[in-house]
């Protein structure tokens, strides 16, 4: 599969890129800054440079252009605020949701996070971060010409990834290493199954593999 990851230089998206580029897949990770095209050649990646605050529909699509599937794995990352939440978390993923309808691309996969939702209450940083997050999931699963799956991560980890699993449509909280997070997206982008699921994802004690079995009904 050709496979193109927005937020291409980011934590779990230099981990996704590594696997699939692995498996034998032709990868292609969106980057706002040229610096960072080094560490996606090193994971196997394509380095796209292109700003999704800023790209037209058109601009995206180029890139999307013969794709097999998009993951949105872009955020604004620690030390933002609510505007750059709403610009990147939110706007972005619509952006690339209308860009991979325009290409054709029906296999949507969003790396969101647990907790999202539109209308989540509070003044907070995170809390806007979390609507953002929310409302982004509500316009995606709104797209009838993608095959969209969402996974919630918990609490993101640096831990080394122990294949361990809870993948379900409720969890409760709980960490995640983003070893597993990208191995489960991996996972997830190979089980057209899961097109229409929006699931939870913790540490736990099912091997991966056979968890995302389980929620594609498999």
């Amino acid at each position: 599969m050709r496979i193109v990851i927005a937020g291409g230089h980011g934590q779990i998206a230099l981990r996704l890129e590594r696997l699939l580029s692995a498996g034998g897949h032709e990868v292609a990770g969106i980057i706002r800054r040229p610096e960072q095209g080094a560490d996606l050649r090193e994971a196997g990646a394509e380095p796209v440079v292109l700003d999704l605050e800023s790209a037209s529909v058109e601009m995206v699509a180029a890139v999307l252009q013969g794709a097999d599937a998009a993951v949105f794995a872009a955020g604004a990352g620690p030390g933002t605020g609510a505007d750059r939440k709403d610009s990147v978390d939110r706007a972005a993923a619509v952006l690339f949701a209308d860009a991979a309808e325009r290409a054709g691309v029906r296999r949507y996969v969003v790396v969101s996070s647990m907790g999202a939702d539109a209308d989540h209450q509070g003044d907070e940083i995170f809390d806007a971060y979390l609507r953002a997050k929310g409302a982004a999931d509500d316009e995606v699963r709104s797209r009838t010409a993608l095959d969209w799956t969402i996974l919630r991560p918990g609490a993101l980890t640096n831990d080394a990834g122990k294949g361990l699993v809870r993948l379900e449509s409720r969890t409760g909280r709980g960490p995640i290493p983003r070893d597993d997070v990208a191995a489960v997206l991996a996972e997830l982008l190979e089980t057209p199954a899961t097109a229409g699921l929006t699931l939870e994802l913790i540490a736990g004690s099912v091997p991966l593999s056979v968890a995302v079995k389980d929620v594609a009904g498999n």
